[in-house]
C-alpha cells in the first residue's frame, strides 16, 4: 500500500467495525462498576461494606476475569489459526447476547454465569481486532494512527455507557415492566420482587447494540491479507504459547504480561471504584437528602437511587472524557516519539501525583463545585458541574486509559504474524484480565481491614484506590526500564 493517507472502502469497513467493537468491549466491562451496587441489593440483599457486599463484589470481578483470561488466550490461539475475522464476529455476538440477556438474571449465580461469558466475548475481541487492523496496513506511520484513533472509541463506549446509564435513571419510570416468561420458570426463575427501580437492568441489556451492525455488515468483512496470503502459501506457521517464550521473545512476554496487569490494577482497582466512593460525597448526600426529604419510605428508596445512579454516571462521564482525550493524544504522540519507553513514561509520571491527590481527596467527601451549567436540553446530562474532584479524576482517566491504547499500539510490533493473536492474548488477558482486574476485589478486601482509618466505607475505599494506584504505577516505570524497543518492523513477518 502507498504512503497515501486516504482509506480504501475495504479499510474503512474494518476500521468502522473494530472501532465498534472497540468501543462496546469498554461499554461492557464498564457496566459492571455502575450496576454491581444496585444488582447485589436486588439479587442477595448486600449492602456496600458488609463482608458479603465484598465477597460477592470480588466474585463478579475476578471469576469472568478469570475465565476471560483463560479463554481469551485460546481465542488469541484461535485467531492465529482460524483467522481474524471469523473469531472477531463470534466474539462480538457473544457478549452482545450475553449482556442482553444478564438483565434478566433472577440470581447471584446466573448474573456471574453472564457476565463470565461476556468477559470471555471481550477478551476475544479485542485480540482478534487489533491483530486484524495492524496487519491491514503496510504504512508504518498510517499503521499507528489507525490502531490509536480506532481504540480511542473504547473511552466513547466508557463515556456512552455512564450516558445511557443517566438516560436509564433519568427516564426508568416510562420504561416497561420486565418479566421473564412463564415457560421459563422451572429453569431459572422469575424475578424478585425491586425495591428500587430496574435501572441496572436495562443498562446491562443495553450491551445488544454492537450486535445490530455486525450482523448487517459482516458480509463485506474481509480477511486480513497478511495471514490470508501465509495461509494460503503454506507458510503460517501453527501457533504455540510457548513460542512467546523463546529466547527471543522471553523477555518481551514476561515484561508487557506484568506492566499491562499494573495498567489494568490502576483502572479497576482505583477508577472503576467510583460508583462505591461518589455516594459518600458530602453534595451527593445532601442531593439525595433534597430529593427523598418528606416522602414515603418505598418512594425515598427509589428517588435515593436514582439520585445516586445519576451522580455516579456524572462522574462517570467525567473520568471517560478524560479517558477519550488520552487515547487522542496518545494516537497524536505514538508517530512522532521515538521511543516507546519515552512515551510511556510521559503518562505514567503524571499519574503518581495525580492518583494520591485525586483519591485521597475523595476519602474527605468534601465536593467544592466551581460552576455549573444546564445541559438538560442534550441527552443523558442535567447539568455540567466543574469542581476539584470532577477535573481529578479526568485526569486521572487522561493518564490511565492513554495507556490502554499505547499497548495496543505495542504488542502487534513486537510479535510476528503466526504468534500475533497469542502474544497480545497472554499479555491482555494473563496480565490484564487476570491478574489486573482482580485489584477491583483487593482493593475492597484492603478497604475492611481494622487498619485502614476512615470515618465511612466510601472513605476508606478512597483511601486505599489511591494507595494500590500509586504502588502499581511506581512498579510499571521501574518494569518501563526492561521494556524492550521494538528492534524492527514485525507486522509483515
Amino acid at each position: 500500500m502507498a504512503n497515501s493517507d486516504r482509506l480504501t472502502a475495504v479499510q474503512w469497513t474494518v476500521c468502522v467495525i473494530a472501532a465498534i467493537g472497540f468501543a462496546f468491549d469498554i461499554y461492557e466491562l464498564l457496566m459492571l462498576p455502575l450496576v454491581i451496587g444496585p444488582a447485589l441489593l436486588e439479587l442477595g440483599g448486600l449492602t456496600r461494606g458488609s463482608d458479603g457486599f465484598a465477597f460477592w463484589f470480588g466474585l463478579l470481578f475476578y471469576v469472568p476475569a478469570l475465565c476471560g483470561g483463560i479463554f481469551g488466550l485460546l481465542g488469541g490461539y484461535l485467531t492465529d489459526r482460524f483467522g481474524r475475522r471469523r473469531v472477531l464476529t463470534w466474539s462480538i455476538l457473544l457478549y452482545a447476547f450475553s449482556a442482553f440477556f444478564a438483565g434478566f438474571s433472577t440470581s447471584l449465580t446466573m448474573l456471574l454465569i453472564l457476565r463470565t461469558t461476556t468477559f470471555i466475548g471481550v477478551c476475544v475481541e479485542f485480540v482478534a481486532a487489533v491483530a486484524w487492523l495492524a496487519e491491514l496496513f503496510d504504512d508504518r506511520v498510517q499503521r499507528e494512527k489507525v490502531l490509536g484513533y480506532t481504540q480511542a472509541f473504547s473511552s466513547i463506549g466508557g463515556l456512552l455507557v455512564a450516558v445511557v446509564n443517566g438516560l436509564i435513571a433519568q427516564y426508568v419510570m416510562h420504561l416497561p415492566a420486565l418479566s421473564i416468561p412463564e415457560f421459563l420458570h422451572p429453569i431459572i426463575g422469575d424475578l424478585p420482587a425491586a425495591n428500587q427501580p430496574p435501572i441496572w437492568r436495562y443498562t446491562l441489556m443495553s450491551g445488544l447494540i454492537p450486535a445490530i451492525p455486525l450482523i448487517i455488515i459482516r458480509p463485506f468483512l474481509p480477511e486480513s491479507p497478511k495471514w490470508a496470503a501465509k495461509r494460503a502459501a503454506g507458510t503460517l506457521h501453527r501457533p504455540s504459547i510457548g513460542a512467546v517464550f523463546s529466547p527471543d521473545l522471553r523477555r518481551t512476554t514476561i515484561v508487557t504480561t506484568i506492566m499491562v496487569a499494573c495498567s489494568y490494577g490502576v483502572a479497576f482497582g482505583a477508577i472503576q471504584q467510583l460508583p462505591q466512593i461518589v455516594p459518600g460525597i458530602d453534595k451527593v448526600r445532601e442531593r439525595v437528602q433534597a430529593a427523598t426529604s418528606g416522602k414515603p419510605e418505598a418512594e425515598a428508596k427509589a428517588l435515593a437511587a436514582k439520585t445516586t445512579q445519576e451522580t455516579i454516571a456524572n462522574y462517570t462521564k467525567a473520568q471517560e472524557t478524560g479517558g477519550l482525550l488520552g487515547r487522542f493524544a496518545l494516537a497524536l504522540l505514538v508517530a512522532h516519539v521515538a521511543s516507546r519507553r519515552t512515551l510511556l513514561r510521559m503518562f505514567l509520571i503524571p499519574s503518581l501525583m495525580v492518583f494520591p491527590l485525586v483519591f485521597w481527596g475523595f476519602a474527605r467527601g468534601q465536593e467544592t463545585v466551581f460552576f455549573s451549567f444546564d445541559m438538560s436540553w442534550l441527552p443523558g446530562f442535567h447539568h455540567i458541574s466543574f469542581s476539584l474532584l470532577g477535573i481529578g479524576i479526568a485526569l486521572a482517566g487522561f493518564f490511565t486509559v492513554a495507556q490502554f491504547s499505547f499497548w495496543g499500539n505495542y504488542l502487534p510490533h513486537v510479535y510476528p504474524t503466526h504468534l500475533r493473536g497469542t502474544g497480545e492474548s497472554f499479555a491482555a488477558n494473563i496480565g490484564g484480565r487476570m491478574i489486573g482486574t482482580p485489584f477491583a476485589y483487593v482493593t475492597q478486601r484492603i478497604a475492611l481491614l481494622p487498619l485502614i482509618a476512615g470515618p465511612t466505607p466510601f472513605a476508606k475505599t478512597a483511601l486505599v484506590a489511591g494507595g494500590v494506584a500509586f504502588a502499581l504505577i511506581l512498579i510499571n516505570l521501574i518494569m518501563s526500564c526492561f521494556l524492550p524497543e521494538p528492534k524492527h518492523d514485525m507486522v509483515s513477518e
